[in-house]
């Protein structure tokens, strides 16, 4: 990682990281691109979520979810280890805490790959760490087309994944960006912006008064700045 002090232009190490949160509804997209965004990004993670779900062909454990029992849920929400969780489609999912909040605390970023139950949670728990984007697909045909394309689901969960989609999409306005994923480069590019612009957010940055000051001609003056004499 390359210096991060202020003097060489990046303050990443001085600030609060924050919790990029990708919703969409099924389909639309949010977990290949949450996927190729960390692999561009050394500095983002992606959160791995517990959920009492099996694992799907080619998901790995600790990797995918860390899979786990309805006892063993039951126990981790019961003692707080969970930041959110919610029931989706009978399955339950929810957010261990501690990696959380650790990396938050390191000026670390995170991904979540959640819907808008996970979102909202999170928003309420941790409001000014959350950066809320909706994931849209380009049309209604196109959606269907692309949960019909895995071929892994009988005819009438498809009919429930696009009721799903229905509800999801229609939380869409309580988040901070929409992406409308036409094109994945597009909107991997179109994520990338918008971390970048959140990491110079002045409300995240630790340190920069200091900073300011001793950037200015007279770093004793600690008042406000005043207009400059005509």
């Amino acid at each position: 990682m390359s210096d991060s002090s202020p003097e060489h232009g990046n303050c990443t190490a001085n600030r609060r990281g924050f919790l990029l949160i990708l919703s969409s509804p099924s389909g639309a997209g949010k977990t290949t691109l949450a996927r190729r965004l960390v692999e561009s990004d050394l500095d983002l993670c992606l959160s791995v979520s517990v959920t009492t779900r099996p694992p799907r062909e080619g998901e790995k454990d600790g990797v995918h979810y860390h899979f786990v029992s309805l006892d063993e849920f039951s126990d981790l929400r019961d003692k707080g280890a969970l930041l959110e969780w919610a029931e989706v489609f009978g399955k339950f999912y929810g957010t261990p805490r501690e990696p959380v909040e650790g990396r938050l605390a390191k000026g670390r970023d995170m991904v979540f790959d959640v819907d808008w139950q996970g979102a909202r949670s999170l928003w309420r728990i941790l409001p000014e760490d959350c950066v809320r984007v909706f994931i849209l697909p380009p049309s209604r045909q196109e959606l269907e087309r692309r949960i019909r394309s895995r071929g892994t689901d009988a005819d009438h969960v498809i009919q429930r994944r696009l009721a799903g989609a229905d509800e999801e999409m229609s939380h869409w306005n309580e988040y901070d960006y929409i992406v409308v994923n036409c094109d994945l480069e597009e909107s991997v590019a179109t994520l990338r912006g918008i971390v970048l612009a959140e990491r110079a957010r002045r409300n995240r940055l630790k340190g920069m008064d200091e900073f300011v000051r001793g950037l200015r001609h007279n770093p004793a003056d600690t008042g406000p700045d005043q207009p400059p004499r005509s």
